[in-house]
């Protein structure tokens, strides 16, 4: 049994209630346990990442949040380096699934963000198991 750490971004409660369930319903589903730790925002992610796999307690990591596109240019910001410091993290070993939502609208992320649609909180729960054992293979 693995230990995954949820990683979120608590910006948009609602929907990383629903990313959260997606993920955790995933994990538990492949049984595995999840932990969920909170920080300010995506870009604090891969921070709090690197940290957690300096401990060595866990075995994967799912990065939950919602980037909604606003009007000045931080969306960008935030949006690519979030992804470019778990982009960084991934190369360096560590299992990780990216379920930060980068998108136009509160619509957009509803969508994405409910286990009932898209569950992209879900699929970052798999693409993290996935690259766990693809860490476990190449070993």
């Amino acid at each position: 049994m693995a230990n995954i750490l949820i990683v979120e971004a608590r910006f948009y409660e609602h929907l990383n209630d629903m990313l959260i369930a997606g993920a955790k319903a995933a994990i538990e589903a492949a049984g595995h346990k999840a932990e969920v730790i909170t920080v300010p925002g995506a870009l604090e992610i891969p921070g709090a990442v690197a940290l957690a796999t300096d401990s060595g307690r866990y075995d994967a990591f799912v990065a939950i949040g919602v980037v909604i596109r606003g009007e000045t240019y931080h969306f960008e910001i935030v949006a690519g380096e979030s992804a470019r410091g778990l982009m960084a993290l991934s190369m360096d070993g560590v299992a990780i699934g990216n379920g930060i939502l980068t998108v136009e609208n509160e619509a957009q992320a509803l969508v994405r963000a409910d286990p009932a649609q898209k569950d992209k909180g879900g699929e970052a729960a798999k693409a993290a198991l996935a690259m766990l054992a693809l860490k476990a293979k190449f070993g």
